[in-house]
């Protein structure tokens, strides 16, 4: 049982440090002929370690949270668009 939580808490911990690692990457959001690329290299990079050794818990968090991370971007940049169109 605690180990389970020690996990869990270990996890939690993770996946905050990497979140607030990701948002300090660059990335062009809606033009990738331009700019900076930081976290597409970072999402190309945790896939490729991903084949290499498949079933690592910290791949699969690192995916999940490099998701989330283009997801916000993407909504926040459509948000700021909308608002400059009205």
């Amino acid at each position: 049982m605690t180990t389970d939580v020690t996990i869990n808490e270990q996890e939690e911990t993770f996946k905050n440090y990497y979140a607030s690692e990701l948002r300090k990457k660059k990335q062009q959001i809606n033009n990738n002929n331009r700019g900076f690329n930081e976290l597409e290299d970072e999402r190309r990079q945790v896939f490729q370690q991903a084949i290499r050794t498949p079933g690592r818990r910290g791949e699969a968090i690192k995916k999940e949270e490099i998701e989330k991370e283009f997801t916000r971007r993407f909504k926040e940049e459509n948000m700021s668009s909308a608002a400059a169109s009205q």
